[in-house]
């Protein structure tokens, strides 16, 4: 779906101070969640699967070697999982941010025409 142009409304300039802060506070958010959860599928893939798999393995779920069963399922079920998480986060910064750039857009903060 596309959206027309709003005749009523000018666009979003992103050359606007205001609207150029709020673009880096919304890849500064994207990065930070990205780092997150890169850092936690990390620890699963290779913590738990590779690096404590012997003490791990002590531990048994579902009659299998705990460190084996993270090796095998478990860093592949934590890696979907983490998908379904970035993507609600995204969603919900997506909804702020489009939020912001409707308050800049707002006609109280309308620069008026450019020269």
């Amino acid at each position: 779906m596309t959206r027309e142009a709003e005749p009523d409304r000018p666009p979003i300039d992103v050359h606007d101070p205001g609207v150029v802060a709020s673009i880096d506070r919304y890849w500064r958010s994207n990065l930070r969640i990205m780092a997150v959860l890169l850092v936690v599928w990390a620890v699963v893939g290779l913590g738990c699967g590779v690096l404590l798999a012997e003490r791990l393995n002590q531990l048994r779920l579902g009659g299998f070697p705990l460190g084996f069963w993270f090796a095998q399922q478990g860093s592949i079920l934590t890696f979907v999982l983490l998908i379904l998480v970035y993507a609600l986060l995204l969603n919900r910064l997506d909804a702020r941010h489009h939020r912001e750039l409707e308050r800049l857009r707002a006609p109280g903060n309308d620069p008026g025409p450019r020269a």
